[in-house]
């Protein structure tokens, strides 16, 4: 059931959002397709703790924003190297580095963040190693680091299970 009100309250948040109205005849009719929605979620059975993993809500957001943060610095840096009058700051490289995430899913979150963030890109990814190309040693670093790695929730191995 907290799953159902859950996924009805962002349902409801979301609509709102997006429709940008606070008019009496829209709110009902938001309540009624969110109502309608949640009936039909609810018959078809696929409201559950993987489609609508709550016990990571919060930890999922901070690392969204943590991860939105790390894109927007390495974009200013790849931007900062391109627009750069010298072109020697430039040095494309293969790095392997060990991951640290227990579960599948954690390692695969960890790869897509890597690939998300502007001067960097996963390659390949087997057990504990994953192949990495970086742009600049700079950002050869940070992934050296595991700052990302730390960055990816603990247990996210519970979505999957």
């Amino acid at each position: 059931m907290k799953h159902t009100i859950s996924l009805g309250l962002l349902l409801c948040l979301l609509w709102w959002i997006l429709s940008g109205f606070a008019k009496p005849l829209l709110f009902s009719l938001g309540a009624i397709s969110v109502v309608f929605t949640l009936w039909l979620a609810h018959r078809m059975d696929v409201i559950d703790h993987e489609s609508h993993p709550i016990h990571l809500s919060w930890r999922l957001v901070a690392y969204w924003g943590r991860l939105v943060r790390e894109i927007v610095v390495s974009n200013l840096q790849v931007l900062g190297v391109i627009l750069s009058p010298r072109s020697n700051k430039i040095e494309p490289h293969f790095l392997e580095v060990r991951i640290h995430q227990p579960s599948a899913l954690g390692k695969v979150i960890l790869a897509n963040s890597i690939t998300l963030t502007p001067g960097t890109v996963s390659v390949d990814l087997d057990d504990d190693r994953l192949l990495v190309h970086a742009l600049t040693r700079e950002t050869g670093q940070a992934v050296r680091e595991g700052q990302l790695d730390a960055m990816v929730p603990g247990d996210v191995e519970e979505v999957a299970a």
